[in-house]
């Protein structure tokens, strides 16, 4: 029944009788699924994806790599609880190379997000260094891209 997750991750807003006809079973068994999913925390939420730079609304979003001291007995995991749960936090990933985590951080501008850097990740005790990446323009998210180029369909036409 993992179909039913891929559709769901794809469109959100498709209903359980569109889901149903895709998968070839009945509106009962998809409910039930899905409500599984829900309950078992395999599907944790339903997000719309916004292009905020067609909107008013003015935000920065940044890239921070953090490179942390393992908490003993805890690993990453404690350090990694203590920083996504700042409100500024969209995401929060244990990474492999050069770095420990990668941190998604959002504000109002840049200054918002230098203060939260200053301010409150960089003085954790288990936080050894940061270097922040700020996004200038993003061109695909979530498998979605963000401006489609339009196609001109028109035909030459020599005189």
């Amino acid at each position: 029944m993992e179909e039913i997750l891929e559709i769901l991750e794809s469109n959100n807003k498709i209903t359980e009788e569109q889901i149903a006809t895709m998968v070839n079973k009945s509106v009962e068994e998809v409910r039930d699924a899905i409500k599984k999913y829900e309950e078992d925390n395999v599907i944790l939420g339903y997000i719309s994806l916004i292009n905020w730079e067609k909107t008013t609304k003015e935000s920065v979003t940044a890239l921070i790599e953090v490179k942390v001291t393992p908490q003993r007995g805890e690993g990453f995991d404690k350090v990694a609880e203590r920083i996504y749960r700042y409100p500024e936090v969209k995401a929060c990933y244990l990474m492999s190379g050069g770095f420990d985590l990668t941190v998604i951080v959002e504000g109002k501008t840049m200054k918002e997000v230098a203060l939260f850097v200053a301010e409150k990740l960089s003085p954790l005790e288990s936080v050894l260094s940061t270097s922040t990446h700020f996004v200038l323009k993003k061109y695909k998210d979530k498998g979605t891209i963000f401006e489609k180029k339009q196609k001109d369909d028109r035909e030459a036409v020599v005189l």
